[in-house]
């Protein structure tokens, strides 16, 4: 990556490729198997969490931390609640009357259609039953149901003839969040049956904004879903680290902090 020096992105791989046969290692047995001072492993390992590659623990680290399963979409509207409705806001700003744009599932996305009120002669696209509940009774807003099968617990349709329709689909921007992130493992999900949903969507649009708050950084889902690269623009709260906005920035992706 751009603007790290060579000796530590080496010193990170191997680390990496340590934890690779062993579930954790420790801040011990990594300065003497790298011939480094253990201050130096400890702000190597730091940075390293920070960035979402490692998870961190007292005296060394382990692999990456694996997102749990999600719960129900219902259950998370009052998580991160204040951080979701900043997200939202700021998103809301990027959109400009007159778009076609598309909102993905998810409760950070629904706030961003929450906040869309006041835009004119917008069309909006999405697969998710609440943000199609809480546009339907906007006058200035042209709203398009993508049906399919029902995920019960995101209230989302996926599947098939989800994405035959997105085939033929073409909006501005696509708006969607995801379960987990890492500068590793790139955007994952926990739920097999949405994967090809969310890729059809990512393919739809030239502008893809991932609405994301602190919580879901680095973390790995079983299923991958695209590489960092494949996003545009990210947006997050205060509570994600100065240190992994910064790389991601320098994979030339517009990180905007709510």
């Amino acid at each position: 990556m751009v603007g790290i020096p060579m000796l530590i992105l080496e010193r990170q791989e191997k680390i990496l490729d340590c934890l690779k046969t062993n579930t954790s290692v420790s801040v011990k047995d990594l300065s003497k198997s790298l011939n480094v001072s253990r201050a130096t492993i400890r702000r190597t390992l730091d940075q390293m969490h920070d960035q979402g590659i490692i998870q961190r623990i007292h005296g060394g680290a382990t692999q990456l931390k694996h997102a749990e399963p999600e719960a129900p979409v219902i259950q998370r509207k009052a998580e991160q609640e204040k951080e979701k409705f900043a997200i939202a806001k700021a998103c809301a700003a990027l959109i400009r009357d007159g778009e076609t744009i598309f909102i993905g599932s998810g409760t950070t996305a629904l706030q961003v259609a929450c906040c869309l009120s006041d835009r004119k002669n917008l069309t909006v696209i999405s697969n998710s039953l609440p943000v199609i509940e809480a546009l339907s009774q906007e006058k200035n807003i042209t709203l398009i149901a993508i049906g399919g099968m029902l995920r019960t617990a995101e209230l989302s349709f996926i599947g098939f003839l989800a994405e035959q329709a997105l085939s033929e689909l073409r909006p501005q921007k696509v708006i969607m969040g995801i379960r987990a992130i890492s500068l590793v493992a790139g955007l994952t999900n926990d739920y097999f049956a949405d994967v090809s949903t969310d890729k059809k969507i990512i393919k739809s649009s030239p502008e893809i904004i991932l609405v994301v708050d602190h919580t879901k950084f680095g973390k790995q889902s079983a299923a991958f879903v695209a590489p960092l690269t494949a996003v545009h623009c990210l947006i997050t709260d205060s509570g994600t680290s100065p240190d992994l906005i910064a790389q991601l920035k320098h994979l030339s992706i517009n990180v905007i902090v709510a």
